[in-house]
Formats: C-alpha cells, structure tokens, sequence
C-alpha cells in the first residue's frame, strides 16, 4: 500500500523560537506502507529483527534506534540466536525497537503495523500475533484495539519464533515523525467513550522525584495553574479508557514532556497544548501527532540555556544525552506561556 507523502509541516510556534528540532521534523518523507511475507521465516527478540530462512536479516522492517545500515543492527551483538520455537499457520510480526517497554512505541509502533497489515493483506486472518503483551497496559490496549481475539505469542528478549508464514508490516511511525494515517488509524481503533465527565482543562504532572523529567519549581507553578481553571491529573493512575476520555475530553492541556502525552493521540479537534522541556532534550514526537488533529494549537516551552544543546551537541551517541533532565521553570515563565497560548 503506497502512501504520499504528507508534506512540510510549519514550524511549531515556542520558546525559543524556532528551535532547531521543530525545524528538522517540519520536514519528512512518509515512506510507503506495505507487508513483507517470509516463507518459514524467523522473528527475533523483543525488538523484532526479522530473518529469511537464508539467515538474511529483512533490514527495511527490523529498525532499531539510532543506526545507519543493516550491520550496526543489535541482533549482531549475540553470539548466537536463541532456541528458535515453531508456530503453525500465519504469524504477524508487530514488535518493534522500543514497544517492550515504553508506552508511547507500544501506542505508536506496535499497535499501528497492524493496521498495515489490514491495508496491504486484506482479508487476510493471521493465526497469532507475536507482540509485546506482558504488561496489563500493553493487554488493555491489545483488548481495546480488539486484537485479543487472536493468539499472542508475546515476545521476549531471549526469543525466537519461526512461523510457517511470517507477515511482517512495515514501520508505522518512522522517525517519530507521526505519519497521518498511523494516528487516523489509531483515533478510529481506540475510541473515547466518555469524554464529556473529564475536565477542560489540565495539567499531567510527573510527581517530585529528581531525575524523572517533573518540573522542578511545580509547588509555585501549580497555583497559577489552579487559578486559571485547571486539574491536575497522573494518567498513568488510571486506565487505558480513562486515558482516552481524559485526553479526548481536555480542551487546554499542559504539561512537561512525558509518556502521558502519547494521549494527544485521542484529543478532540481545536485542542490546545503546551508542552515543557529541559534543555539537553528536547522532542517533536508529540507536536507531530497534532498535525492528524484538526484545528489544534500547540507552544513549546524550553527551560535554561538552550545554545549548549545545538545539533552539534546530537552527534553519534550522544542524541539521549540527559533524556531524563528536570524541567526547572518558573511560575512567571510557564504562566505567560500558558496565556500566550489561551490568546492564540
């Protein structure tokens, strides 16, 4: 199934203006969607690295984060693949680098393959899905996206499946770049049920902890805020379906960048967003979900000195540098900031 691409998107407006990850993501090429069938074919571990019967690793669908060519992929650094398990009739591949464990790749890359699967195989009815289902949040959302009718083979760092017939989509959000058809597709398989009894207005916090990516001044921003009309939430309290609502049901929401914020996904056209950074990382992944979102306003938010962290600070093996910095701003600073984008 070929897919155009979607376009230059504009620069997203923030402090400081025109940061140069916004400018780097306004520019992409969605690359076309499509299913790759391996006869007898094996899928390895909880990053999915996918193999011919030859032992040729099928590249295009088996990314992993951070690499250039087929050699620097992980599935090189074993000395020898695990015990390999037999699975009778077709076999779906979803798992992919990052979608063990974290929930925005679960939401955004593993879930979505599926409806790859759907556009390039129609009518097509796999015997097992080998996915990432550990987790109860990973088996909620499995449920809800209704793929807990099929027999899960859950992956497993220390796994290896070979399956009569191996399906494997290709890479649903490449790049993190957001791809329009991935998040329609994902808007159409989780649906909110009851958006309306959740607040207009909130705020996703991260708690206090150091470390943790939670904003460092909160005690003093978290007034201002209240003042204005919103509610302080912590979606990962709730359940998957909570989520949605809550997410689907806010009309301004602010927060510092974080997991929760793969829920945009679910938000309502005309949505307003304000996301926080520190500066040594900074992230477009949740800006380029809104652009599948009619009619929504997003500012960005850049704590501290931001000329340490230029492109030449991202080089090879230093792109996660400080991923998990606080965000220390003040109330004035994120208070003018939430105002600016009310006014938009």
């Amino acid at each position: 199934v070929e897919q155009a691409p979607d376009g230059p998107r504009s620069i997203a407006p923030g402090t400081p203006e025109r940061h140069w990850i916004f400018e780097k993501a306004s520019h992409y090429e969605v690359p076309d969607r499509y299913a790759v069938e391996i006869t007898d074919g094996v899928v390895v571990g909880d990053y999915g690295a996918n193999i011919t019967p030859g032992g040729t690793l099928e590249y295009e669908t088996s990314h992993y984060f951070g690499i250039r060519r087929w050699r620097e992929h992980p599935i090189y650094l074993r000395r020898r693949l695990p015990p390999i398990e037999k699975v009778d009739g077709t076999l779906v591949a979803l798992a992919t680098r990052g979608g063990s464990n974290n929930y925005y790749h679960f939401i955004t890359d593993v879930l979505p393959r599926f409806g790859i699967f759907e556009e390039a195989m129609p009518g097509v009815e796999p015997d097992g899905l080998y996915v990432p289902a550990t987790s109860k949040w990973q088996q909620a959302l499995l449920e809800l996206a209704g793929l807990s009718k099929y027999p899960v083979v859950a992956t497993g760092k220390h796994r290896a499946v070979r399956a009569d017939r191996l399906v494997v989509p290709s890479i649903a959000n490449p790049y993190e770049v957001a791809p329009r058809p991935t998040i329609e597709w994902l808007r159409r398989r989780l649906p909110p049920v009851d958006p309306a009894s959740h607040p207009r207005r909130i705020y996703v916090t991260r708690g206090t902890a150091r470390n943790t990516r939670s904003m460092v001044n909160e005690a003093s921003v978290w007034p201002a805020l209240e003042q204005r009309g919103f509610v302080k939430v912590a979606p990962e309290t709730t359940s998957i379906q909570d989520q949605i609502d809550l997410f689907a049901g806010a009309e301004v929401i602010v927060a510092p960048h974080g997991a929760a914020l793969t829920n945009l996904v679910f938000c309502s056209p005309g949505v307003r967003v304000l996301e926080m950074f520190a500066p040594s990382y900074v992230n477009a992944a949740y800006w380029a979900i809104l652009q599948s979102i009619p009619d929504t306003r997003y500012r960005y938010l850049v704590a501290g000195d931001t000329s340490r962290y230029g492109p030449e600070r991202y080089t090879r093996g230093r792109v996660m540098n400080d991923v998990m910095a606080d965000v220390d701003l003040t109330a004035q600073q994120v208070t003018d900031a939430v105002d600016q984008l009310l006014a938009d």
